[in-house]
């Protein structure tokens, strides 16, 4: 079934995308195939993996670091947008997805590749993600997803990658499916299908039980310019080293996490467990800066935008024409959300307990009941009669009695 000569494999060193390799050339007839990892801040040693690869049959393992990269083009903008998927996931897996994508068509061009593949299953978001990004970014780059369509059960697939040599795991393997990078992990399958059963304390990893954080509350100020986060206590960080701060400090509260029944992109509902302390924390922050920054009306039309925004990326549209409209109206009400915010953490809670702007438009003298109140309350009166007209002449026409 001879696809492609020549294929760049998003690789992960899992089962099925070491498997994607001897299929590929063996059952597709690739007669080349070049592996690229991305390093998004997972934490993980990615020089095993690159071996592992080449193992399987890669002609060449490709390793990159876009960590910061996935930092400042990718997280901070959704910050900006204060982007809650279903007003609860942050989206810290979907957002590496379009930067992968990216990573696999630049990978292609550069080693003359005429097709990418993927790892992904047919039941899953991140198939959409990867093949909706990559044919935006070249429509004439084919898209291969052996795992989509081999039709194998792992245990199948391990017994396949065998023959040509992919060592099977030694130890049982884990009944979850766990993704990770430095904005968060996402865990699903295994016990967790059953979403009556609570997540057992194993699939836990950035934050802390709650019977095992501090027993005092702990303040972290967080400084943003223009709507992204450049400061932890006053102390500047660069992009990468504050989302690592906070990860700890939040996560060593037992904040961040997100147990769901989320709707995904194919239509099927899907059980979720997120762990994504400083992305949380964040975004919380930012959108209370906003509350002292911006006028009413801004506010309240953005809030649609971020819910599109959040589909947006969920969905796998990152590079559709739709987001830089978007984006267009998200930078320009962050000209004014900069300052600080004061975060209270305390046994999974963060509660915003202070914040502060040169650009905020809370008038103390306005706001105050006391004695230097300088808000005209005669003029109440007759801003209410106005206000309320349109209701006073419908209900003096259309009242019973």
């Amino acid at each position: 079934m001879g696809r492609a000569k020549r294929v760049v494999l998003a690789y992960s060193g899992g089962v099925d995308t070491s498997v994607c390799i001897p299929y590929l050339m063996n059952e597709w007839g690739v007669e080349e195939v070049i592996t690229l990892a991305a390093d998004l801040g997972q934490g993980e040693e990615l020089g095993p993996i690159q071996k592992k690869a080449l193992k399987c049959g890669a002609v060449e393992s490709l390793v990159e670091d876009a960590t910061e990269v996935f930092v400042t083009d990718y997280a901070f903008p959704a910050i900006q947008a204060n982007t809650l998927y279903e007003n609860r996931y942050p989206l810290s897996t979907a957002l590496a997805r379009p930067l992968i994508a990216k990573l696999l068509v630049e990978a292609a061009a550069k080693y003359g590749a005429d097709a990418v593949a993927h790892g992904c299953t047919g039941k899953g978001n991140d198939q959409v993600r990867f093949d909706v990004g990559i044919t935006a970014l070249n429509p004439n780059l084919k898209v291969l997803a052996p795992a989509r369509e081999w039709g194998m059960s792992r245990e199948e697939a391990i017994t396949y990658g065998e023959k040509f040599g992919i060592e099977s795991p030694v130890k049982k393997s884990s009944p979850y499916s766990i993704d990770r990078n430095l904005l968060g992990r996402s865990v699903e399958a295994g016990p967790l299908e059953d979403p009556m059963v609570e997540p057992p304390e194993e699939v836990f990893a950035m934050t802390k039980a709650i019977a095992d954080t501090p027993d005092e509350a702990e303040y972290v100020e967080i400084g943003f310019e223009k709507g992204i986060p450049i400061s932890v206590n006053g102390n500047k960080l660069a992009p990468v080293a504050l989302i690592s701060q906070l990860n700890e400090i939040v996560g060593k509260h037992g904040i961040g996490r997100i147990d769901m029944i989320e709707n995904r992109v194919v239509g099927i509902k899907s059980r979720e467990i997120y762990e994504t302390p400083a992305l949380l924390v964040l975004i919380q922050a930012h959108r209370d800066l906003e509350s002292l920054t911006l006028t009413a009306d801004v506010t309240g039309y953005k809030r649609g935008i971020e819910q599109t925004y959040g589909e947006l990326i969920y969905k796998g549209l990152w590079y559709s024409p739709l987001k830089p409209a978007l984006d267009a109206f998200i930078q320009q009400t962050q000209e004014t959300v900069s300052g600080s915010v004061r975060v209270k953490l305390f046994k999974g809670s963060a509660v915003i307990v202070g914040r502060q702007s040169a650009n905020s438009i809370y008038a103390p003298d306005l706001a105050t009941y006391g004695a230097d109140d300088q808000f005209d309350h005669k003029a109440a009166e007759g801003f209410i009669y106005i206000w309320g007209l349109p209701t006073r002449v419908w209900s003096e026409k259309h009242r019973k009695g």
